[in-house]
């Protein structure tokens, strides 16, 4: 099922809420998780290729982009982390006005985080509101906790939400790469450059 293109049979649509305090996940409503070489846009099966360029042109377009880095990426536990660290780096130096604030780790904290500073995958609203975050990036997030953080702030906010996966991606995010390391986000921050060159010379032809 997770190799034909398109949506799910029903139809729906992984897209940007408040979807309300309940909402289903993306797997029970028939989204399925992509392919290798495949990618999720809004739950619909897509190349790669595409999917990159979506997040350019989302990214590009976005008032106040963010990424959220996890412990994954946050602590140099590998050879592999420290060099998608850096190439993480390098896509935000590429994106206008993008920030970052991490995710250091998943255990709960109350009375409240400080959100100015740090996100937290059991109350990611509370991050997103304070920031005004309208197009968001989870990298290096262990897959559950990703899942969990993506499935609230569907719920409660209207942030576009991304999900560069190292393993088979995320279908809770309206876009989703799998498989992402340092090779792939150097790809990504590529397609970026190659998205803002194309705006910069369309803006300079009128």
């Amino acid at each position: 099922m997770s190799t034909l293109l398109g949506l799910p049979r029903n139809g729906y649509r992984v897209a940007p809420g408040p979807e309300g305090y309940l909402s289903p996940s993306a797997a029970v409503m028939g989204v399925v998780l992509p392919e290798e070489g495949q990618a999720l846009i809004e739950g619909e099966i897509v190349s790669q290729e595409a999917a990159m360029e979506a997040i350019a042109e989302r990214l590009l377009a976005a008032k106040n982009p963010m990424l959220f880095p996890g412990p994954l990426v946050l602590w140099a536990w590998s050879d592999k982390a420290a060099a998608k660290a850096v190439a993480l780096q390098e896509l935000v130096a590429e994106v206008p006005g993008m920030r970052i604030i991490p995710m250091p780790d998943y255990r709960p904290k109350y009375p409240m985080i400080n959100p100015a500073v740090e996100i937290n995958p059991n109350h990611p609203n509370l991050t997103i509101w304070h920031n005004k975050i309208d197009v968001c990036v989870f990298v290096g997030v262990h897959c559950h906790f990703a899942n969990l953080a993506l499935k609230i702030v569907r719920a409660g906010t209207d942030c576009y939400t991304i999900a560069l996966c190292g393993e088979r991606g995320h279908e809770d995010a309206m876009i989703t790469l799998r498989d992402v390391h340092a090779k792939e986000v150097t790809e990504l921050t590529a397609t970026i450059r190659k998205v803002k060159m194309g705006r910069l010379s369309c803006r300079k032809g009128r």
